[in-house]
């Protein structure tokens, strides 16, 4: 085999991981501006400068603002994972579970609030933001509310669209938004009265 050939392979593996090492400084400077700005106010030129890159090659990258987005999100649910709601299934009393839930819930939205306000805020002025959060955050929602319904008494449909309503009201990163603002700054008091006004659509059932 050449010399030739030999150096073929090392540079084709050299420049994949170049082109991987321009993706992730992409992605993390458009993660640490969306947490900061806000991703509605996230600009290309001050994203490519800030990952000291040209406009072109972060298009080259994520030819659409959902390609980046999916970059973005995946990056920063790895270093923030989501509460497990599988974890919760540990409490066989829906009442016991969702106040646990809860608690552990509001206590993660205080600490990501910087990135979670702007992202949400953003979603309906961003169309492919807001698709994308549809699709993934609204699903976490689905899946938060599908756990947290488990175990109450009734089996009535109206009764549990009640209760699977009040449950995603309850699990809203507005709710707990809404209930800082109105003074209860600490996480386990909202959520326990978060949970007392889905536990008092419980009881109608």
């Amino acid at each position: 085999m050449s010399t030739k050939s030999k150096k073929r392979p090392y540079r084709k593996r050299r420049r994949a991981e170049t082109e991987e090492e321009t993706r992730r400084k992409i992605t993390e400077a458009a993660v640490e501006l969306h947490g900061t700005v806000g991703p509605a106010h996230t600009k290309m030129t001050e994203l490519a400068e800030r990952a000291g890159v040209s406009r072109m090659t972060v298009y080259n990258h994520f030819p659409t603002d959902a390609d980046l987005f999916q970059a973005c999100s995946s990056h920063w649910a790895k270093e923030n994972p989501y509460p497990d709601p599988a974890e919760w299934l540990r409490y066989p009393d829906p009442r016991r579970r969702l106040g646990n839930a809860l608690v552990e819930l509001y206590g993660w939205y205080e600490q990501k609030q910087g990135m979670m306000g702007k992202v949400l805020r953003d979603a309906p002025l961003v169309p492919s933001l807001g698709a994308f959060m549809d699709e993934s955050w609204g699903g976490y929602m689905g899946e938060l509310v599908d756990t947290l319904s488990q175990g109450w008494t009734g089996a009535d449909a109206v009764r549990d669209q009640e209760l699977r309503a009040a449950l995603r009201l309850a699990v809203d990163y507005r709710t707990w938004r809404t209930l800082t603002e109105s003074g209860m700054t600490d996480a386990t008091t909202a959520a326990e009265l978060a949970a007392r006004m889905v536990s008092g659509v419980a009881a109608t059932r």
